[in-house]
């Protein structure tokens, strides 16, 4: 039997070797393992400066100062600190909030949860190409506007946002902007010396590092101070108390710099194993590709097939392991969300599977994976 084959990038990627070894030296007495808030011996300053080092690191991908890079639990938790940080904190000036359907759940639940509390959403639709129209949002800004969150890279069908200009409208009117970035970190360039946003989501295991950890870039701002969701210790100048996972974050942080160094090969590496796949799957009846190719981040293909049923066609390759949506909402039988705000009906929306490559996919699995959906399709004309 065919050994599986991962085609499942955009739900989570394989920790690096290289990272997974960083990430065992943190752990044991003979390494650095020891709480990062102890000041008073060795032990402590050790892992205070592995903390630290691995601050800049990531700070480096983003162009940013480390004084901008608050840790967290991953990019769930910096979503919600993000959101509703800025909702607190500015909600003297106005309770508007632009964002759009085609999020990640940890940004619309946050701002669902706003909804509750008097808050007002301007709920943006993607164009059928996937990515929400520059237009529109300067079309929802009003007086009262105060965050606008917008992802980069949407997970479901890697369309691509321009968050620069977005940026660039945001600051005109004087409104913050939140950017997911967890799938577009490491992958398309992040320099927050141009890109003039004010919080940055972004996380570990969707590049190679451990799940559980993540940061939120916060732009020093003299009028902005960001309200704490999490309150204790009063970790992380304030902004998000707990005991720092050492481990993990030596760990994101040589992610981040393994990705940093290599972006630009990698990225070509997965633009060439895209067009391998979709080649092998040119003239082939009865498949559909969701958004624009020529604005999609590498490693993603969404594909509908409206003659099939996608849970029936996922239980017919299962040596392929593939999506039928994003992870957070994959135990879900209602079609997918974001392609349904893109336009799709029902019925293209649930036969929509998501195939994403990584730095370990090579183009023998690629071709492989092509060549067996082809197969299985015929066999269930």
């Amino acid at each position: 039997m065919q050994t599986p084959i991962y085609l499942d990038y955009a739900a989570t990627t394989p920790v690096d070797p290289r990272v997974a070894e960083k990430l065992m030296q943190h752990l044991t007495l003979d390494g650095i393992f020891a709480n990062p808030a102890s000041r008073s011996h060795l032990f402590g300053w050790q892992a205070e400066a592995a903390v630290e080092h691995a601050r800049k690191q990531v700070a480096k991908l983003l162009n940013a100062d480390t004084r901008e890079i608050v840790w967290t639990s991953g990019a769930t938790e910096a979503d919600n600190l993000a959101i509703k940080g800025v909702a607190e904190a500015r909600q003297g000036r106005g309770r508007h909030i632009i964002s759009a359907l085609s999020e990640h759940k940890a940004v619309i639940d946050s701002l669902l949860y706003l909804e509750q509390k008097g808050f007002e959403v301007s709920w943006l639709s993607p164009r059928a190409s996937g990515e929400v129209a520059v237009e529109d949002v300067k079309d929802a800004i009003r007086e009262d506007t105060i965050l606008i969150s917008l992802m980069h890279v949407n997970n479901e069908t890697g369309a691509i946002n321009d968050v620069y200009e977005i940026a660039r409208l945001a600051k005109q009117y004087d409104i913050l902007f939140h950017i997911d970035a967890a799938q577009s970190a490491g992958k398309l360039k992040l320099d927050t010396q141009v890109l003039e946003a004010d919080l940055i989501s972004v996380c570990a295991h969707k590049i190679y590092g451990p799940k559980g950890i993540g940061a939120l870039y916060v732009r020093r701002k003299v009028d902005f101070e960001l309200p704490a969701q999490i309150h204790g210790g009063g970790h992380e100048r304030g902004m998000r108390s707990g005991t720092l996972a050492t481990h993990q974050i030596v760990a994101m942080g040589e992610a981040f710099e393994i990705a940093r160094e290599g972006m630009s090969d990698e990225q070509a590496k997965l633009q060439s194993l895209k067009r391998v796949f979709l080649a092998r799957l040119e003239g082939v009846a009865g498949i559909e590709i969701n958004g624009d190719q020529r604005n999609c981040v590498a490693g993603i293909v969404n594909l509908s097939f409206p003659r099939q049923e996608g849970d029936v066609l996922l239980s017919a390759l299962p040596q392929l392991a593939v999506s039928s949506g994003s992870a957070c909402t994959s135990a879900s039988m209602a079609p997918s969300y974001v392609l349904k705000a893109m336009g799709l009906s029902d019925a293209a929306a649930l036969s929509a599977l998501r195939f994403s490559f990584g730095r370990f996919t090579s183009e023998q699995e690629v071709t492989y994976a092509a060549d067996t959906l082809v197969s299985v399709l015929k066999r269930m004309a």
